[in-house]
């Protein structure tokens, strides 16, 4: 029997790509699959590439502000968000529904529960975010990429989904040369996540001409974004070892080539820092709802896996000094013992995740 899934999806990495892990295998497995988007969410062109079908929906976030006017828009797409769900769900007519965070998550599971339709949630962070926690009350399954502390019914502990690619072999060789590094460098991944870089992107630059000065067998990767990457390029003029991109799809690669990453605590990244079990240097979005990024790098800092600094107006020290510490450590002894580190969380494997997430759908 054809099974029909429904699955709310998009906003932040962190959101979107654990419903695109686990919506690309059930598609695979013979599926009827349908993706509800927010309207000129970026996620749209991903399941383009992927071939995968999705409708968009016009809504937006809760706003944190006292504004009325802003809360009487909310409200009012929020009337209209729910009668487009439940038309979605009346013709597509879905088995099961999944919500993995993110705006449409909401109306699609409230839509859905109003129509007897089962229902599910996936959070990947350790702090349940707002939508979610609401959710949590009616949903029939509560699926947990990380644990937390707060009570929430129906949970189960499955992991975050990441990308299969993440599983594939890389050569550090060629990745590294093709971008003009030394493979036999010690090599260091800067990145802000889908959110906020501005910040980090400024002080890293600092921190980072610091120590390329210092010593010659450090390099650096910078993923910047499309929106910095010409004034980093300008920064870093006349600094050796340091490659610039505006993004990287394959992430994959260069997380498995470097010795160290320095990046944003999104519940995605966490997860594919867990699957490649590597040492890093976690500097929270401040600005994220209530505080979640903080929370999923304690995880690993407490576990010995991670350092955790919070973004200060002395940032670039701290980064300058923490960096310099781990990496002149003798024998390398700090990463190689942050890299062990990973085997006392003891959480489900990021890779095998969308699977389970999927066998627990369609028991629904």
């Amino acid at each position: 029997m054809n099974k029909r899934f429904l699955i709310a999806a998009g906003g932040t990495g962190g959101h979107f790509y654990p419903g695109f892990s686990v919506g690309r295998l059930l598609n695979r497995e013979g599926c009827s699959v349908l993706f509800v988007v927010r309207k000129g969410d970026p996620a749209a062109g991903v399941l383009e590439e992927a071939k995968l079908k999705f409708v968009e929906v016009d809504f937006c976030g809760f706003p944190r502000s006292l504004n009325p006017l802003r809360h009487v828009r909310f409200l009012w797409k929020l009337l209209a968000a729910l009668r487009q769900t439940g038309k979605i769900i009346a013709e597509f007519k879905p088995d099961a529904v999944l919500g993995t965070g993110g705006y449409m998550t909401f109306p699609l599971i409230v839509s859905a529960r109003l129509r007897g339709v089962k229902t599910a949630v996936h959070d990947s962070n350790t702090k349940i975010g707002l939508a979610n926690k609401i959710c949590s009350y009616f949903v029939d399954l509560f699926l947990l990429g990380l644990p937390t502390e707060e009570k929430i019914r129906r949970a189960r502990l499955v992991g975050t989904p990441i990308r299969k690619e993440f599983a594939e072999p890389v050569d550090r060789r060629r990745v590294l040369e093709q971008m003009g590094l030394d493979p036999y460098c010690k090599t260091i991944l800067l990145f802000g996540g889908s959110q906020g870089a501005r910040a980090l992107n400024q002080a890293l630059v600092g921190a980072v001409k610091k120590l390329t000065a210092e010593n010659e067998n450090v390099q650096f990767i910078h993923i910047s974004g499309e929106r910095w990457r010409q004034q980093l390029l300008n920064r870093y003029a006349n600094t050796p070892r340091v490659a610039v991109l505006a993004y990287a799809n394959e992430i994959y690669d260069l997380m498995h080539a470097c010795d160290l990453a320095v990046c944003r605590s999104g519940a995605g990244t966490l997860a594919e820092l867990v699957y490649c079990r590597k040492p890093a240097l976690l500097v929270p979005l401040p600005t994220a709802a209530a505080n979640h990024q903080f929370y999923n790098a304690r995880l690993l800092q407490t576990a010995g896996c991670a350092a955790l600094l919070e973004e200060t107006p002395q940032l670039e020290d701290g980064l300058y000094e923490l960096m310099d510490r781990m990496l002149n450590a003798a024998n390398n002894c700090i990463l190689s013992l942050m890299k062990e580190n990973y085997a006392k969380l003891d959480l489900p494997d990021p890779m095998t995740a969308s699977q389970r997430v999927a066998e627990l759908l369609k028991e629904l």
